[in-house]
């Protein structure tokens, strides 16, 4: 009989199932779309029962269109969308809908644990308070809407949430918790300190486990929701940066991925949790028992091509657009630009910053502004990789996914602006394979995830710095690194004109 586990990656438009076998092949995939609530500007919230819908649906097509039969589901493990709060009530039940992590409306709430708490917070949790983890969101809930912050007994993360459902316990794995900055890393514990400062019941603190720790098996309600067998057991999951990952092979120091959404991320597997970046970089518990991650994020990595397409190239495909930068040379004929167009989060947490071409003249053609843009995403990467340098946090390897391993010319540019060598992933599934290599850990097929990479990841071709070049992108680096300093001030003087002009 063939066997299965299954990868339920919980992102922020959809949720996609992947089911794979021992082989780590894909042996089918679902997937089910649900909407954003957006009330008002800043706000951005889910139904949690929308994703308990999609994520039944993909299942239930998995079974009955892809023919997966239930008995030969053996695990199920989750990556999930990062930081959104869900309040439950004393039986159990959803207060509100979840307010997710690109919900905005926190600032206030940020401020006063910055004013209460200071650096005591980036000693505690590693991190700083930005607006999109959740302790500012459980605060906002507390000052404004008090009736039902009375009546909340849990918080939980969505896969946590689905999870619960699934399985009918309560838990949260420690890579999602650190990102609630509620935890004390060090410690392995939530934060009593943290709880006592803002009047928090620290009994609202979900059990912690570990990614790979079972959580039970499908309850009897469940499987007859979905269709699933009681035998098939659950496990903890990881919040998706760390099951991403886990799906990317990063699990050992000397790699690093590179990876480009609509944001972008640096991020690096980490072994000691004493590092101190000052709370610049974000630091979290990986999915690996016993190990960290640390990243830096880029607002607008894909983001910044996606804009430049639709508002100078819209009669270009992607591709096209992409493979136009290679008519122009190392440096785009003197062309930066900083990918700042909503702000900025690593190394730079500023939200007013604003984005630039600088160098402009008459002679510079439209492949020159492509190729500053994917160099600029790069180089703002690099200002991210420095602070590893400056940490004498060393590695060689480089693991490019996202849309900036698909165009063998942007992967060069990556090695040789990163000066080290990149390699892309043959079988890129992203967070839903690191959710799937959970499950296949915690069965017990391999012993641990080394093992498991060796069948679920392949590694495709490896690009080398090319010297001359890396030579001319450090001494351009050098100069881009300027850049934020000298347009701050001129942004927030521009931005303040447009808000009262508005």
């Amino acid at each position: 009989m063939s066997e299965y586990v299954l990868g339920v990656d919980l992102g922020t438009s959809a949720v996609k199932v992947s089911a794979m076998d021992r082989s780590g092949e894909i042996v089918a995939q679902q997937s089910f779309d649900y909407p954003l609530i957006q009330s008002r500007p800043e706000y951005s919230e889910q139904n949690p029962e929308d994703w308990i819908s999609g994520t039944t649906v993909a299942i239930v097509r998995l079974i009955l269109d892809d023919h997966i039969k239930p008995a030969e589901i053996s695990g199920i493990s989750f990556s999930g969308q990062m930081h959104g709060l869900v309040l439950l009530d004393e039986n159990n039940q959803v207060l509100r809908p979840a307010i997710l992590w690109n919900d905005t409306r926190t600032t206030k709430q940020r401020k006063e644990i910055e004013a209460k708490l200071g650096n005591k917070f980036i000693d505690i949790t590693k991190n700083r308070p930005l607006e999109g983890f959740t302790l500012p969101k459980m605060l906002w809930v507390k000052e404004n809407e008090p009736n039902i912050w009375s009546k909340a007994k849990t918080f939980l993360l969505p896969k946590d949430y689905v999870r619960y459902r699934m399985t009918g316990q309560l838990a949260m794995d420690y890579s999602d918790a650190t990102g609630t900055v509620l935890l004390d890393v060090k410690n392995g514990q939530w934060s009593q300190e943290i709880c006592n400062a803002f009047d928090i019941p620290i009994s609202m603190c979900p059990p912690l486990m570990q990614s790979v720790d079972s959580a039970g098996h499908i309850s009897d309600s469940y499987a007859i929701f979905s269709g699933l067998d009681t035998h098939t057991e659950v496990f903890g999951g990881a919040a998706d940066n760390a099951a991403g990952a886990v799906g990317a092979g990063i699990l050992s120091p000397n790699m690093v991925l590179s990876s480009i959404g609509t944001s972008g991320v640096v991020l690096k597997y980490e072994e000691d949790p004493n590092v101190d970046y000052h709370g610049v970089l974000q630091f979290e518990d990986h999915a690996i028992p016993a190990s960290y991650y640390s990243m830096g994020v880029t607002l607008a990595a894909g983001y910044s091509l996606n804009w430049f397409k639709r508002t100078f190239a819209q009669e270009q495909s992607f591709d096209e657009m992409v493979a136009s930068a290679g008519d122009s040379p190392v440096g785009a004929n003197g062309l930066l630009y900083t990918p700042y167009i909503v702000g900025e989060r690593a190394p730079y947490a500023d939200a007013d910053i604003r984005g630039s071409f600088t160098g402009v003249d008459g002679t510079h053609k439209k492949h020159d502004f492509v190729r500053a843009v994917m160099e600029g995403i790069i180089f703002s990467f690099r200002d991210i990789m420095d602070i590893y340098d400056q940490n004498h946090k060393e590695f060689d390897t480089v693991v490019a996914i996202g849309g900036g391993a698909k165009s063998p010319l942007w992967l060069q540019i990556q090695a040789d602006i990163f000066n080290k060598k990149v390699v892309s992933l043959t079988n890129e599934q992203g967070p839903g394979m690191g959710a799937a290599m959970i499950a296949a850990v915690g069965l017990g097929w391999f012993k641990d995830f080394q093992e498991c990479a060796e069948k679920f990841v392949h590694f495709g071709k490896s690009y080398v710095p090319n010297p001359e070049n890396a030579e001319k992108y450090a001494q351009l680096h050098q100069i881009y690194s300027q850049v934020y300093e000298q347009t701050k001030s001129i942004s927030q003087q521009l931005l303040a004109y447009r808000r009262a002009n508005d």
